[in-house]
């Protein structure tokens, strides 16, 4: 059983592996300025590399699961998942009353000429705020998500994104959060409404 994990975290490490090069693909993609034979060769490649991994597919994700030092893992998750190519990943840190992660956003999340998108910051915030619901014992789903931009939001700089935990009313857990430069100015604010369903409460 052991040689098993041992093989299967082999290969989540090559698939995380995988998915960083393909993040780094993607930044290329988006930053190249080669000419169109090299554009054509390398689409060429890639189609190559695409066939060869739709040979065996799932039908969803890198699923919720234990990993082996007892921690929950996600790692087909959008935000913080080490094998989806979408992700950062980021990574969260639970402290006394929230959670924090350090981010640099890459120009593949360009809204505005120079800025990042905002429904990126929006992504982020949601997902801190539900990490600092769960964090505090009520894990649940967004219900309503409130974002405020003060500050246009850099690319290639250094950030901070917090959240914590404010308060319950029974299914009902509300939390506050920020992307900030690491100044502590604040650049973008949220506020989140998450309601923890029924069937996630033991009877």
């Amino acid at each position: 059983m052991s040689v098993e994990l041992g093989t299967e975290e082999s290969r989540l490490a090559a698939l995380c592996a995988l998915a960083q090069q393909t993040r780094d693909l993607m930044d290329a993609v988006a930053l190249t300025d080669v000419g169109e034979d090299d554009l054509t060769a390398a689409t060429a490649a890639l189609i190559a590399v695409t066939e060869r991994l739709r040979a065996a597919v799932r039908q969803t994700p890198q699923p919720f699961e234990i990993a082996p030092d007892g921690t929950l893992r996600h790692l087909g998750n959008a935000v913080t998942g080490g094998a989806n190519p979408h992700a950062l990943p980021l990574v969260i840190e639970v402290r006394d009353g929230g959670v924090r992660a350090e981010v640099e956003f890459r120009p593949l999340h360009e809204g505005p000429p120079g800025g990042v998108h905002g429904g990126i910051s929006a992504m982020i915030l949601d997902h801190l705020l539900g990490q600092a619901v769960a964090a505090a014992g009520s894990a649940g789903m967004t219900g309503t998500l409130t974002v405020r931009y003060r500050r246009p939001v850099p690319y290639g700089t250094p950030l901070v994104a917090t959240a914590e935990y404010t308060r319950t009313e029974g299914r009902k857990t509300w939390a506050e959060g920020r992307l900030s430069l690491l100044d502590g100015e604040a650049l973008v604010e949220a506020t989140g409404l998450f309601i923890t369903p029924s069937a996630w409460i033991g009877g």
